[in-house]
């Protein structure tokens, strides 16, 4: 990795820290060659503190060290992307990043759409939200829609047309959407199943 320390006068480069589960940007720090050495050494990231004017392994005091996963380098050769695994919350101030946001995974807009379904089910009027409609029937219900969905889905997948494949794609993803909040989970606990089966 040909890292260019010598681009800035004070021989540091950017190192931008991400979550390498959630990607979620954790914070900023400076590296010179001495720290990016000492973090590949021992997988925890060591900084260059430009106040203390020194090494600092993040969490020496707190304990909420940033576990090396991997690093890269950009196009210019002048900053880093580290993935790591946090142990604890990353800011000095307590809070998971330096920007004040939850480290939680996102999965885009599948989960603004969990967002909506739980808002409809607490919030809306049964009669004009279709999702609280459905949930008032019972979880049999909704389950039996899951099933009825997957089963347009298969046709669907035998003919030719796939616009119709994907409509009825989408119907069955966001059914079993509402089926996972109907027995009280939500698609990253799916998800947690399949890294643990990733695992083994």
């Amino acid at each position: 990795m040909n890292i260019d320390f010598k681009k800035g006068d004070d021989g540091l480069v950017p190192a931008i820290i991400q979550d390498a589960l959630t990607n979620k940007v954790l914070m900023l720090g400076y590296m010179n060659e001495e720290a990016f050495a000492k973090t590949k050494q021992t997988g925890l990231v060591t900084f260059y503190s430009r106040s203390k004017k020194r090494l600092w392994t993040k969490g020496e005091e707190s304990g909420n060290v940033l576990n090396l996963v991997e690093i890269k380098l950009d196009c210019d050769n002048d900053s880093l992307l580290i993935k790591v695994n946090p142990e604890g919350p990353t800011c000095h101030k307590g809070t998971d990043t330096c920007w004040r946001e939850a480290n939680s995974q996102s999965f885009g807009f599948i989960s603004e759409l969990e967002d909506v379904i739980t808002s409809r089910i607490t919030n809306a009027d049964e009669k004009k939200s279709y999702v609280a409609s459905l949930f008032s029937k019972g979880i049999n219900k909704v389950a039996q829609k899951v099933g009825e969905e997957a089963v347009e889905v298969v046709i669907e997948a035998k003919d030719n047309n796939d616009d119709l494949f994907l409509e009825e794609s989408a119907d069955l993803l966001f059914h079993y959407l509402l089926l996972l909040q109907a027995k009280g989970f939500k698609l990253k606990d799916v998800v947690s199943v399949l890294e643990s089966r990733d695992k083994q």
